[in-house]
């Protein structure tokens, strides 16, 4: 399955980040900890022009705690530093603010030792569609100052919002990349709601899903879909062909699918991390 998705809008975009960047002292990449490596967009590295970065794991809440922890070391051992929070109920938030001020310790200090009294740090927040950057930005500002949604592409503009803890944060809109080299990280992105939903069959997506999930989570699939332990030994069309009889949903197959998806995104299956850390750490 091909899945592709890059809106004009994203292709201006791109270059206004571009320009923004001379703007700010570091950049918050914004990351589903669902998926870490799956939704880092790989533009980054060539607009990010050298400047200071912090990994921000969003959405911790719905992943695999173990497996965040080893997303969060992998990245420090190649010299980016990653914090995990749960912006949606507000949980980790004020390690954004510290991680910051030891990421640019020395800017700060220079700029005092220039007889700056109170250095105002500035930092971009870039990441793709529906990770929870404005929900991020609101937490930051402590107020409703940024449109947030559950779809990919609410945010359609740049924006500068001001925290209480002396940083000025450059709201960004979601940017996908034009092409995934990798067809499986289209489907990890539709899994968990990056992309929009008319874009994609929902059957290839709730395939891929049932087969992590079958060795994973096979408690809570009987639970939740009525299969029993031998038909989770079925190859992924026969198996979804017996959740939707059990679920009574006659030959809609399509309904299945979506069901499973949306108990995958609103974590009632479980937390689950779709990306596996790479064994050799490259």
């Amino acid at each position: 399955m091909a899945i592709q998705w890059y809106p004009g809008h994203m292709a201006k975009a791109r270059r206004e980040v571009s320009e923004a960047l001379k703007q700010v002292d570091i950049i918050y990449e914004i990351v589903d900890a669902r998926i870490p490596e799956s939704s880092r967009n790989p533009l980054l590295d060539e607009i990010g022009q050298g400047k200071k970065r912090l990994i921000i794991l969003n959405k911790a809440d719905l992943a695999d705690p173990a497996a965040t922890r080893a997303w969060i070391d992998y990245y420090a051992a190649h010299q980016l530093p990653a914090i995990a929070i749960d912006a949606q109920h507000t949980k980790g938030i004020n390690q954004i603010a510290q991680a910051t001020r030891a990421e640019l310790a020395e800017y700060v200090a220079k700029q005092k030792d220039r007889g700056v009294r109170q250095v105002l740090l500035r930092a971009m927040c870039i990441g793709i569609p529906n990770v929870g950057k404005s929900t991020i930005l609101n937490r930051l500002a402590q107020r409703n100052i940024a449109q947030a949604g559950n779809t990919p592409g609410v945010t359609r503009a740049q924006q500068w919002i001001k925290t209480n803890a002396d940083i000025m944060l450059l709201d960004t809109p979601g940017i996908l990349w034009p092409k995934f080299e990798d067809p499986l990280v289209g489907t990890k992105l539709a899994l968990t709601g990056a992309i929009k939903d008319t874009l994609f069959h929902p059957d290839d997506v709730a395939l891929f899903a049932l087969k992590q999930l079958s060795h994973q989570a096979q408690d809570q699939l009987t639970k939740f879909y009525h299969v029993t332990p031998a038909e989770l030994q079925l190859a992924g069309p026969d198996l979804l062909m017996q959740m939707t009889a059990h679920l009574g949903f006659r030959d809609d197959y399509e309904r299945t699918s979506w069901a499973i998806i949306n108990d995958v995104r609103k974590g009632r299956l479980g937390r689950f991390t779709w990306d596996e850390v790479p064994a050799d750490g490259q």
